[in-house]
């Protein structure tokens, strides 16, 4: 039970992660490109450190249960969602070598666990 509950914080990690990546990239689209005067008064950029900081407080809480070998590789998925947001919500084009990426994250993702 103690390693279901473990691949859970995980999972929470990459979320967290990829919900951060994804504040930080709203952030630079309202100041308009890199603009540090805007970046660091965006409420998108300072929402997406703190995600950061629960992620790495969450990844503590992984690395005290799960072998780095492990976790570390598995953690990859958030590329995975990374993708996914970037097609979705942010319109960005998804070719098709990027999805052959993504097919050998999620094959790598299943080798590792098992």
């Amino acid at each position: 039970m103690k390693n279901l509950a473990s691949y859970g914080i995980l999972l929470c990690n990459i979320i967290l992660l990829v919900s951060g990546q994804t504040l930080f990239k709203l952030g630079i689209q309202q100041a308009g490109g890199l603009v540090w005067a805007r970046i660091v008064t965006s409420y998108y950029i300072l929402g997406g450190l703190a995600l950061y900081g629960m992620a790495t407080a969450l990844w503590f809480v992984v690395l005290s249960r799960l072998p780095l070998s492990v976790a570390y590789p598995l953690q990859s998925i958030a590329y995975v969602l990374a993708l996914l947001v970037a097609g979705f919500l942010f319109g960005e084009t998804v070719t098709l070598t990027r999805w052959v990426g993504i097919a050998i994250i999620l094959i790598g993702v299943y080798v590792v666990s098992r």
